[in-house]
């Protein structure tokens, strides 16, 4: 070489050496492309899809690297580069284009990622740890969707109904004596009037339900609701119309759903199917805050480890997220109460805990990477579709979707409003919990996220049903730790943790399972590192030997990162129990580091190939 040397720093190399943009010859289907994990970045509109993928090999055959880098100590690694030049005097440095076809050498399209198969689900029926509330028998034979009879229970570990015998109100009589009364006479009353009508207006829903809930006059507030109605353009103003639809959905409550509901309870596997009818009608209760014992959560109320269920919160406090929001939820109800639009399916909702036997020794998991695909845009609603969709969740499924929270579980249960009803029975997830939910519809698109969140019209949902009747959709909510200060997820317990949580999402029952479409998991508002977030799915998709599609939402930085440091895990055959024995180095790096922030993707570069980074 030349008596002077090259002498270029790591942001200037990685620059060079980023892979060029493939481009998959197809254009997102997105509405909006909702940023992930309860994040404040934003997303455009429409996006043209970018993808990158990289697949699992179990037998990786090393690759040299031709570029050498510094060794450093471990506090020595932080998210800018290294202060000093690198001498690379005296190495072929390869070009770009060998670089990208590495990287291309494990990489794979988003259609050889694994969908929701034809695979055989037998008769539909119930047991001990699945609670089916159609004729199962009617279903199998083809007679349809039939409320399976039951008897009234108003017990500590089912739904209180509002229709129940034991949902009771105290009246005012004569002379100002009380009595007590069946509340849901009460609430037939109301709503009975209501769907009589031709024409409903906020005031009349607000007296309407103020009557059968009194305790709450003066404290509950109808602003927003009646806000919205009012700023709605006319075209689309049917409000006035649908109420008295909804009323009556509401009132088909002893009819439609005639067995208890379990809660699905923590520390218990167990599953609930109901049909899409019997979901609206509990949806429109809800609307109409029926549900008794729901309306505190304070720590000594019955319901203080469950979500919030009836939509007061979301009916007061005007705001433009709001409005947004009762335009989804209203054209939710605009469809499942007109005859010719209603859903005719199922959908599941399973609670799975993941036992301690089952628990993952991670220092010893010899598996090798999954199937990775990576993209920055689309979505994991839009592109994801017949994969286990992860929902960022938080402990109280839906998070605050009925209140004014608008992040990626929050934008997910509007699209999908019959997920809300999981708030009905789902008590608050533990560490070792998700929740899956199979056939859900959707029925809207949106653009934009948090302030920037709008409904963006009807969605015709094309999705295939099983043998169930439920839609081949599989969401799952797992739910990330919120850490107060970003250091703190620096500790192999929270990781530890992490991986735990997503494990148990993860984990197969059976075969042919569908891959997993993630992303920036718990990375806004909780707090989380991109970076480490992505390393611990990817450990978890491996143990449980399921591909992985990660949608970056727009940071093209962390897909160009992930999509480098995979190809590295790969060509380096690393394993799980490798990477977690990288994380504790790693962890114990970062606290040594004080303040200064140590790069995940550059630590484990620099870690398996000290002097000869190719990345």
């Amino acid at each position: 070489m030349a008596e002077h040397s090259h002498r270029n720093d790591s942001s200037q190399m990685k620059d060079l050496l980023q892979p060029e943009r493939e481009h998959n010859g197809k254009e997102s289907t997105s509405q909006g492309g909702a940023c992930s994990c309860r994040c404040s970045c934003s997303s455009s509109s429409t996006s043209t899809s970018t993808s990158s993928a990289v697949p699992s090999s179990s037998s990786s055959t090393s690759t040299s690297s031709a570029i050498p880098s510094s060794s450093a100590s471990p506090s020595s690694y932080s998210t800018s580069a290294p202060s000093g030049p690198q001498d690379v005097s005296g190495v072929l440095v390869e070009g770009v284009e060998a670089v990208r076809t590495k990287v291309e050498d494990t990489s794979c399209q988003l259609e050889d990622l694994k969908r929701l198969r034809d695979k055989k689900l037998g008769p539909l029926g119930f047991s001990r740890t699945h609670n089916v509330l159609v004729d199962v028998d009617a279903f199998n034979c083809g007679a349809g969707l039939i409320a399976q009879k039951g008897r009234d229970v108003w017990l500590s570990n089912v739904v209180k109904m509002p229709c129940s015998q034991g949902s009771t109100m105290m009246k005012s009589g004569f002379l100002k004596q009380t009595s007590q009364t069946s509340r849901w006479d009460a609430i037939s009353k109301q709503l009975g009037a209501l769907a009589k009508k031709t024409s409903v207006s906020v005031d009349d829903v607000e007296e309407a339900i103020i009557k059968y809930n009194p305790k709450y006059k003066g404290q509950w507030s109808f602003d927003a609701l009646s806000s919205f109605v009012k700023c709605v353009p006319k075209s689309e103003n049917y409000f006035s119309k649908l109420f008295p639809k909804m009323a009556a959905l509401a009132l088909k409550l002893p009819d439609y759903v005639k067995k208890a509901i379990p809660l699905l309870q923590s520390g218990h596997t167990a599953a609930i199917t109901l049909s899409q009818v019997q979901i609206s009608c509990l949806l429109a209760n809800a609307f109409f805050c029926t549900f008794p014992h729901r309306n505190t959560s304070s720590s000594n109320a019955e319901y203080h480890n469950y979500p919030s269920i009836n939509f007061t919160s979301l009916f007061g406090q005007w705001s433009e997220r709001k409005k947004e929001k009762l335009r989804a939820i209203m054209h939710y109800f605009h469809v499942v109460t007109d005859e010719n639009t209603k859903p005719k399916g199922l959908v599941t909702f399973e609670r799975r805990c993941l036992k301690d036997a089952d628990i993952p020794n991670w220092r010893s998991c010899k598996e090798t990477m999954p199937k990775l695909y990576v993209t920055s845009h689309g979505t994991i609603e839009t592109e994801g579709t017949g994969m286990l969709q992860v929902d960022f969740a938080a402990s109280r499924i839906g998070g605050g979707v009925l209140g004014s929270g608008l992040v990626q579980e929050e934008i997910l249960f509007l699209m999908n409003p019959e997920l809300i009803v999981s708030r009905l029975f789902t008590e608050k997830l533990a560490d070792n919990e998700c929740l899956i939910v199979t056939g859900s519809q959707k029925f809207s698109c949106y653009s934009g996220f948090g302030d920037s969140f709008e409904w963006a019209g009807p969605h015709e949902d094309r999705v295939d049903r099983d043998e169930w009747a439920r839609l081949k959709r599989q969401i799952l909510a797992i739910d990330a730790l919120h850490f107060r200060h970003r250091r703190d997820q620096y500790s192999m317990i929270k990781v530890t943790r992490e991986l735990n949580k997503a494990y148990c999402g993860f984990k197969g029952h059976g075969h042919n399972e569908p891959n997993i479409a993630t992303g920036k998991w718990g990375c806004g508002a909780f707090n989380g590192d991109p970076q480490l977030k992505a390393v611990i799915q990817l450990m978890a998709a491996a143990k449980a030997k399921r591909g992985l599609a990660f949608f970056t939402f727009q940071d093209e930085q962390l897909k160009q990162g992930l999509q480098q440091m995979y190809h590295l895990l790969v060509t380096e055959g690393t394993t799980v129990e490798k990477l977690y024995g990288l994380l504790e180095d790693y962890c114990a790096a970062q606290q040594a580091s004080g303040w200064s922030h140590v790069d995940l993707f550059e630590f484990i570069r620099n870690t398996l190939r000290p002097s000869r980074s190719l990345l």
